[in-house]
């Protein structure tokens, strides 16, 4: 067992970690704070009825998890036999499990803007959100949240969101089209469940952004109104911490609710996410969470304007 050692990046300095690792001649790349440990091949037990890249179910220190084989989910031939393979145990999205993998390499740190997205999407397949060159090679990060939510569907019908619940929260408070909420959200898949929680629940007043820049650029340089921003933590060109820091040290945005609403939720990531000024903080894929947030948001809003007249 190796246990994953994290270095302490400053808060909001648009800086984090990457655990590199081999799946036949390819490297690919996970964020560190999904990560726990790395194992060598533990064994497992086959599951019935599974997905093919489901291999299995193992046992780590009396915890029972899911075996990930990322080879198999991207048809990728392995180049080490199963019991000579690596398995990284992550945990994000409020989930724990094994990926498979051939060989684990190291730690790299590096900037937000290091994320090349200009190659993903139909050119590298859907699980690909980004290549990071590193060295002579190219390191791709995989779109983790897709991968499990396509593995166990059942994640995602879990998570749908309840309008009746939301239309109930909203009485008394207005009509949700009257307030503009900005989203930064990187994962196509993610960014799409946020967008159809929140028009389905009345929030139609929206702009959806594929990254923390984008967002950014939005708010203080495009100076476009803003009752809320909602942003993911992980995220190409500026991440989600360092634009919350930004959003909130600009005396003319620094009153701009914010939610973070990310995969990656263990204590110093919520603790890092306090200190740079987010009002909540919620673990995808909780979308119900997400949207009674957003009603908790705008009645606060609205209680502050009763005591100011």
């Amino acid at each position: 067992m190796q246990e994953v050692k994290k270095v302490t990046t400053e808060v909001g300095t648009n800086e984090w970690q990457l655990v590199v690792f081999v799946l036949g001649e390819q490297s690919f790349a996970i964020n560190v704070d999904k990560t726990r440990e790395i194992l060598r091949w533990p064994g497992c037990r086959a599951i019935p009825d599974a997905p093919v890249a489901l291999i299995g179910i193992t046992s780590v220190r009396g915890e029972v998890l899911p075996m990930v084989d990322l080879r198999v989910f991207l048809g990728i031939p392995p180049v080490a036999p199963l019991e000579q393979s690596k398995v990284i145990i992550a945990e994000f999205n409020e989930v724990k499990l094994g990926f498979v993998v051939d060989a684990v390499e190291r730690i790299y740190r590096i900037k937000s803007e290091d994320l090349d997205a200009s190659m993903t999407g139909k050119y590298l397949g859907d699980w690909i959100l980004y290549v990071i060159k590193r060295d002579t090679r190219n390191v791709l990060l995989l779109d983790y949240e897709a991968i499990v939510q396509t593995i166990s569907p059942q994640l995602v019908i879990q998570h749908t969101a309840d309008t009746t619940k939301a239309v109930a929260m909203m009485e008394g408070v207005g009509h949700p089209a009257d307030y503009h909420i900005i989203v930064a959200e990187d994962s196509p898949l993610i960014r799409k469940q946020i967008e159809d929680a929140l028009i389905a629940s009345g929030f139609t007043n929206l702009r959806i952004c594929a990254d923390g820049k984008a967002a950014f650029d939005a708010i203080v340089h495009e100076g476009e109104h803003c009752d809320l921003l909602i942003t993911d933590v992980e995220m190409p060109r500026l991440d989600g911490l360092t634009l919350t820091r930004r959003i909130k040290e600009n005396v003319e945005t620094k009153n701009i609710p914010v939610i973070v609403f990310s995969s990656i939720m263990a204590n110093d990531i919520k603790n890092k996410a306090a200190s740079v000024g987010a009002n909540y903080q919620v673990t995808k894929p909780e979308i119900n969470l997400l949207v009674e947030y957003v009603v908790r948001v705008i009645r606060e809003r609205q209680e502050r304007e009763k005591e100011a007249e």
